[in-house]
């Protein structure tokens, strides 16, 4: 498992070597890059993003906004996972249809965390044109740490790092055989990056605004600010980006959950990004790679989210109380595991018998199919052709 964290334990042999990482150099942060290497990866890159956001403005509101919490829900849940760290998938979805006032129904308490990790990600995106201070970059990082606390670890929160988390590092393995991607600047450098970092944000941009997203992703992880959280932020801030290049509050695809399909593959060109020069062209590759590809998994969501629509536009006679409504909705959004009758019964909130009776009625008319297994296992999935 790969993850972002500072060490406080003796320093491994690996660490002690001299290495001469990016922030080292001596024109840091002036980051270079060939345009010409990147031209034809980068147009063809914006022009799916255009056609993609094209089609989502030629849906109706509700399919739009069905669209949007699908992805932001994954957008959450795969940062978190990529950090390993595994959020409640009906909090998240729930935190963010009541932040945008979605009504979905059945929305249900949420955690203080998963209340402050959506938090985070919404004003990223929802404010994507206002500026990135450090005041907002300490409130959403007290945001994802409500308790002050990561894990067990009690750590800094609301602001920078300080010299007791150096070194502070980006590792891989136990405790005592890590493989250490990179180390980052000294704390007492943090506050002059992020200085020099948000001058530049909050700037006036020469660059095609998707590059700067890939830019400022790999400046600020190159910093890593905090003590942890900076991988999420890090990706908060892409994602800030990434909604200024299309001048538009509504996500329809989620770079957190490429990147987490992609985890090693990150983590690899990340750590080999900052041993290199201060070309930085194979990480822009990379990471339009990345985008072109979590673009295909937009293409998913809309999917499933058009045979949930043709599903209900064939169902407009036929009668569903509110627990089969809610339950059927539940599958088409992407239910874990198996639908047994215990979890109808939890999920509607029911006695047993009324979700047998549920599912009976729905068997019969061919919207559910009993699949194999009997007793106590059994369990049902959505006909093909519903």
């Amino acid at each position: 498992m790969l993850y972002a964290a500072n060490t406080r334990h003796n320093i491994t042999r690996e660490c002690q070597r001299i290495m001469n990482y990016i922030h080292n150099r001596k024109n840091w942060p002036k980051l270079t890059w060939s345009q010409e290497r990147l031209a034809g990866q980068l147009a063809g890159v914006r022009h799916r993003q255009g056609r993609l956001i094209g089609r989502m403005e030629g849906l109706g509101f509700s399919l739009r906004s069905e669209a949007v919490l699908q992805t932001l829900t994954e957008d959450v849940l795969k940062s978190s996972e990529i950090e390993g760290e595994k959020l409640d998938k009906d909090q998240v979805r729930s935190s963010i249809a009541r932040r945008l006032g979605l009504d979905i129904g059945g929305l249900i308490p949420v955690d203080r965390h998963v209340e402050g990790v959506v938090e985070m990600m919404l004003d990223a995106t929802g404010r994507f044109a206002d500026p990135l201070t450090e005041e907002r970059l300490f409130s959403w990082h007290s945001a994802l740490f409500p308790t002050g606390r990561s894990g067990m670890t009690k750590i800094a929160v609301g602001r920078w790092r300080d010299d007791q988390s150096d070194p502070m590092q980006v590792v891989s393995g136990p405790i005592g055989r890590e493989k250490v991607y990179y180390q980052a600047p000294e704390a007492k450098r943090v506050s002059k990056e992020m200085s020099a970092f948000l001058k530049w944000f909050n700037g006036p941009q020469s660059i095609d605004p998707v590059l700067a997203a890939g830019l400022a992703h790999l400046w600020f992880v190159t910093i890593h600010p905090f003590e942890d959280g900076n991988g999420r932020i890090a990706r908060a801030i892409a994602d800030m980006a990434l909604a200024r290049s299309e001048n538009s509050t509504q996500r329809f695809y989620s770079m957190s959950a490429q990147i987490r399909l992609e985890r090693n593959a990150y983590y690899d060109m990340l750590g080999k990004t900052q041993k290199s020069g201060l070309d930085i062209t194979p990480w822009l590759e990379w990471f339009l790679g990345c985008l072109d590809r979590a673009i295909d998994g937009a293409e998913h969501i809309l999917a499933g989210i058009f045979h949930k629509a043709h599903f209900w536009e064939a169902q407009t006679q036929k009668p569903f109380n509110e627990r089969q409504r809610a339950v059927i909705n539940r599958l088409f959004d992407g239910f874990e595991g198996k639908l047994t009758s215990s979890k109808w019964a939890k999920l509607a909130k029911c006695s047993q018998d009324t979700a047998l009776r549920d599912i009976d009625d729905l068997v019969k008319r061919g919207v559910l199919l009993k699949e194999p297994g009997g007793g106590r296992s059994t369990s049902y999935a959505l006909a093909n052709d519903g």
